[in-house]
């Protein structure tokens, strides 16, 4: 069993940066790859990048390419979403996940323990 607990989020203007922190419980963490989603109400749950279990490997959203970077300090069981150049468009609720997979995984059913999110609100 893993807990996740998302902090860091909050009210930036457009162009500001901010770091999101999935803090998670259980000795086991550095066994599961993170992921990163976000959410609009009304909107599917989109995929924002995740990482792989020893934080070797990444892998993001095309749009996301290049303002967003995924790290993780495992022995402080925690993993970090970096977002710069934010936009209105980044307002969103995000959560993290944790997946037993070894690759990069890219999608929500290979998942298996989420966060309850953190808000994000980028104001023009």
């Amino acid at each position: 069993q893993v807990q996740l607990v998302e902090s860091g989020g909050g009210l930036v203007q457009a162009g500001g940066s901010l770091r999101l922190s999935c803090a998670a419980s259980g000795r086991t963490f550095s066994s599961y790859a993170v992921g990163w989603f976000r959410q609009v109400p009304g909107k599917e749950r989109e995929f924002v990048g995740a990482i792989t279990r020893s934080g070797i490997y990444t892998d993001y959203a095309d749009s996301l390419k290049g303002r967003f970077t995924i790290s993780r300090d495992n022995a402080k069981n925690t993993v970090y979403l970096q977002m710069n150049s934010l936009k209105p468009g980044d307002t969103a609720v995000y959560s993290c996940a944790a997946s037993p997979r070894v690759a990069v995984p890219l999608r929500q059913i290979e998942y298996d323990y989420w966060g309850q999110g953190t808000q994000v609100t980028v104001s023009s």
